[in-house]
């Protein structure tokens, strides 16, 4: 198999949650450009509107009028979220905030996904919040006046900080949040860009009130974690190499991209620039001899949603290749562990779990076989990048779910190939 051709894949699935909400509460019109039209944003869009917030329907450019914080209506049905952890999370923060109740639902899947770590955070700010089973969806959030808060979280996650952070500015308290290992920065970015005054020090994001926030156009740039899989696409390659267009490189997010480089890729990056505070350039990916690698530590973070289509590259990789430290897989839209490491089974791949990882060992033995993606966008969209290598006959249940947040992804895989 070889690759050839020029890319652009979709708008920055996190920056078109971040960008949406940050319009929303903004004094004024924005305009976002490249957002992301994929049934999670359209959560997100959906969630704010029924806050009392105008936003059109998403395409290549829409305005959205900002309400300000103390526009935002209460809501007369309930906040459904779909498949959208992101969307969920943050907007929690938001409207815990607001003298008002919220309730958010979601699908099957989200509703199993745990909501305690931000419960807590907000809970300290003075937010009462109830699950009506266990730790997940149904979520009632019981908004009203909050305090600042000096967070420490548990985890490493842009989710949490993200949460806290919009608390503060909806009720205009200082806060900050200590992270064991660095984050997603887009919000904090985001923030800073509109003139907040956000400012990271020791591994602690700290914010302070402002009592308006501006509005600010936003160009959403080409999602990393989509363009991960055309970069690993060309790195299985036989020959050939693939462009990809305006793809942001946060440091937050190029730990997939650096890995790549690790077990033997060429990447290059092309024309660096920086737009909203984001930067952003051209990739160039071309294959080469792939060795195993170890993932571990402070790495995990910038690739947390690549780590399943690292395990896929690796079974293409000579040698051994172990992840740890990354058991926040296990909570993800399936157990992403296991449902890698069953479906590397399922193909012909040596693989193990562990409590917080994986280990697999590579082959060039033919990949054939039956993949259950349990309904997970990344599941469905790594084993099908495995499926175009030398060989390989790989078919995948539930090809549609990639729709969360890659609408379009088969007929780019179908173009980037070159037999």
């Amino acid at each position: 198999m070889n690759v050839q051709g020029t890319i652009r894949v979709p708008g920055d699935k996190s920056i078109s949650h971040r960008a949406l909400i940050l319009a929303a509460l903004g004094a004024g019109a924005s305009a976002i450009r490249g957002i992301l039209d994929s049934h999670d944003v359209r959560s997100t869009a959906s969630v704010l509107r029924a806050l009392g917030v105008d936003v059109p329907a998403l395409g290549p450019e829409l305005t959205v009028h900002g309400v300000g914080a103390e526009g935002l209506r209460p809501p007369g049905r309930d906040l459904d979220c779909g498949n959208s952890g992101t969307t969920t999370r943050l907007m929690a923060g938001v409207v815990a905030a607001r003298p008002f109740t919220s309730r958010f639902v979601g699908d099957q899947s989200l509703s199993r996904r745990p909501m305690r770590r931000i419960i807590r955070p907000l809970e300290a700010m003075g937010a009462r919040i109830h699950c009506e089973r266990g730790d997940g969806l149904p979520m009632v959030v019981y908004g009203g006046g909050l305090h600042g808060v000096d967070w420490r979280s548990e985890v490493a996650s842009a989710q949490v900080k993200s949460a806290v952070l919009l608390a503060g500015l909806v009720a205009g308290v200082p806060v900050s949040v200590a992270e064991p290992m660095r984050s997603r920065d887009h919000t904090e970015r985001m923030l800073a860009a509109r003139g907040v005054d956000v400012r990271a020090r020791d591994g602690t994001i700290a914010l302070a009130p402002i009592a308006t926030l501006p509005a600010a156009d936003v160009d959403v740039p080409a999602d990393p974690s989509s363009a991960a899989f055309f970069a690993a696409l060309a790195a299985m390659a036989q020959g050939g190499e693939l462009l990809l267009r305006g793809v942001c490189v946060n440091p937050t997010r190029t730990g997939f991209l650096q890995l790549l480089r690790r077990m033997g890729a060429r990447v290059e990056f092309l024309d660096e620039t920086t737009r909203g505070g984001e930067p952003v350039a051209d990739l160039r990916v071309a294959p080469g001899p792939l060795v195993g690698a170890d993932i571990a530590g402070d790495e995990v973070p910038s690739m947390i949603d690549e780590l399943p289509l690292a395990a896929c590259l690796a079974a293409r990789a000579d040698g051994t290749t172990r992840v740890t430290g990354a058991g926040e897989l296990r909570v993800k839209e399936s157990d992403r562990i296991a449902t890698v490491v069953e479906n590397l089974r399922a193909v012909g791949v040596e693989a193990e779990e562990l409590p917080d990882g994986l280990i697999v060992h590579g082959t060039r033995a033919p990949l054939r076989g039956q993949i259950a993606a349990r309904g997970d966008h990344r599941i469905a969209m790594a084993f099908g990048v495995l499926g175009t290598t030398a060989g390989a006959e790989i078919a995948i249940d539930d090809r549609a779910c990639v729709d969360v947040s890659f609408p379009g992804f088969w007929e780019l895989l179908a173009r980037a190939v070159a037999t």
